[in-house]
């Protein structure tokens, strides 16, 4: 189970009716009433007034619709999937091609850098993918998935989502490297790096991106690869999106049957203790082939906890016993046993939530280079039932072929990690999450000695600049490099944020 799957989870056993749900998506055109004018603000926080006749500019330049607050389609489309966030753009572009994206990152630098936030799939842990009185580019109506089975390519679109690709590689037997959950954001996912359930087998997202088209700062379309624009190519790889809006990806595509071995163990969590302990023995042993993460999962009141081991096999049915046997010896027999054949793109959507607005969530994560019976025993400690909220601790496995590319090779830098560990809190959106956020951020405190920097895709409110420049580690000053030559203004700050070594105005 993975973080949406916890919230999937938690809504399930809340059942609570009061909970708003999530609104149709409106239909909009870009006929509609224009203001007079808005006020909105610049990156750098410098208030700035938009007269009507740039808005009817604009409009004119742009094919896909825009919106202002008072028009149909404006709350749905400025929303994240995690209430907690709650920000009101001064104007949103819903682009439906590459040549509106470059008209609303000219429009932002003619109006002095406006503050410029980029939203795919809406999962943005920070809540950067929004903004307050700046400018939104919504790329929900920018999706298209393209294969090449002979030449084993997929070109997708940058607003994409991963259940899509899944979707249209999975009929030609052919799969790339991509998150957990369907409904994730191709765009964020593959630039901050791309753990998931075959990620050990292929690599992390970016090891099998081949090229991007990508709009940068100045407004123009690049195309980036390791022949053209090199530099550029290799921060795009896990530098986020410092360096401009991504339209179009190109991912080298594996052949794999369309069904894996995949499921739950689930076991008391009285045992988490010795779960943890043996888990972390197994682990650097396992082989690519086999992804196994954990969580533990407590719901409000006084309902029992859940301990649980995801299991997703994509090698020969043949060899999943020989693989997972020392872990299943040295465990015994789980409560409850949910392995079985499925089809990838099943397995791929069983964490998806089909309310995902229902509870508002807090989530802090980092690396763990191992999982010794120390940590074990902090997690286990940590982590107590409370009657309002939902808690959870859980991890994703990294290494195998995530650990033989070189820290420097891309410019994500945490190759040689045993997985990602996460914990988060979740309450029923409208209510304060302020003794939630404490509860987590008490819990995390007894956790995060044990880690060595954390996953920009789980960046969170509470990390600071000189947090976020460190975890780039020796791959900073080189994509500082990169920074201040397409984006010397810092327009694109809404991110793991690495600031030009010069900057000037847009």
């Amino acid at each position: 189970m993975d973080r949406r799957a916890f919230i999937r989870s938690a809504a399930g056993a809340a059942a609570l009716s009061a909970l708003r749900p999530t609104a149709a998506f409106a239909e909009v055109t870009s006929d509609g009433q224009l203001p007079d004018g808005i006020d909105a603000v610049t990156g750098e926080g410098t208030g700035v007034r938009i007269p009507r006749s740039a808005l009817a500019d604009l409009r004119a330049r742009v094919r896909g619709p825009i919106l202002f607050a008072s028009d149909p389609g404006y709350d749905e489309a400025r929303r994240l999937i995690n209430p907690a966030f709650d920000r009101r753009p001064a104007l949103i572009v819903q682009p439906t091609g590459a040549a509106d994206i470059r008209t609303a990152v000219q429009f932002a630098r003619e109006h002095g850098g406006l503050l410029l936030a980029v939203k795919c799939g809406g999962h943005s842990q920070s809540g950067q993918s929004t903004c307050d009185r700046g400018l939104l580019v919504d790329l929900s109506r920018f999706r298209d998935v393209r294969i090449d089975p002979a030449a084993q390519r997929a070109w997708v679109t940058g607003g994409s989502l991963l259940g899509a690709v899944d979707h249209e590689t999975a009929t030609h037997e052919l799969v790339t490297p991509l998150g957990t959950v369907s409904h994730t954001g191709v765009g964020g996912l593959v630039t901050g790096g791309g753990f998931g359930r075959l990620a050990r087998k292929y690599g992390l997202s970016i090891d099998n991106l081949l090229s991007v088209q990508i709009v940068t700062a100045d407004g123009e379309l690049r195309c980036a690869s390791t022949g053209e624009n090199p530099d550029l190519f290799w921060g795009v790889r896990g530098g986020g999106g410092n360096f401009g809006i991504v339209t179009s990806f190109e991912l080298q595509l594996h052949p794999m049957r369309r069904e894996v071995i995949g499921g739950n163990w689930i076991y008391p969590i009285s045992r988490s203790r010795e779960i943890l302990t043996r888990f972390g023995e197994f682990a650097p042993q396992a082989s690519d082939e086999l992804y196994v993460g954990f969580q533990m999962l407590q719901p409000p009141g006084n309902a029992a906890g859940e301990m649980g081991l995801e299991i997703c096999y994509c090698g020969p049915e043949s060899e999943y016993e020989r693989a997972v046997e020392p872990l299943r010896r040295s465990l015994g027999p789980p409560a409850q046993d949910t392995v079985k054949r499925i089809a990838y793109t099943a397995l791929q959507k069983s964490g998806d939530v089909s309310d995902p607005r229902a509870l508002a969530i807090y989530l802090k994560s980092g690396f763990i280079p191992a999982l010794g019976p120390d940590l074990a025993e902090a997690i286990v400690e940590s982590f107590t039932p409370h009657p309002a909220r939902f808690t959870a601790v859980f991890f994703q496995s990294s290494g195998g072929a995530i650990a033989r590319v070189s820290r420097d090779a891309t410019a994500f830098p945490h190759r040689s990690v045993l997985g990602n560990l996460l914990t988060a809190v979740g309450w029923p959106a409208g209510q304060s999450g302020t003794p939630h956020i404490e509860a987590i951020r008490a819990l995390w405190s007894g956790l995060e000695p044990f880690t060595e920097g954390f996953y920009f895709n789980d960046l969170d409110p509470d990390h600071k600049a000189k947090d976020i420049l460190s975890n780039y580690q020796r791959n900073l000053e080189r994509l500082t490099a990169v920074k201040t030559r397409y984006d010397p203004s810092n327009l694109f700050r809404l991110n793991a944020n690495v600031k030009p070594a010069t900057p000037r105005a847009a």
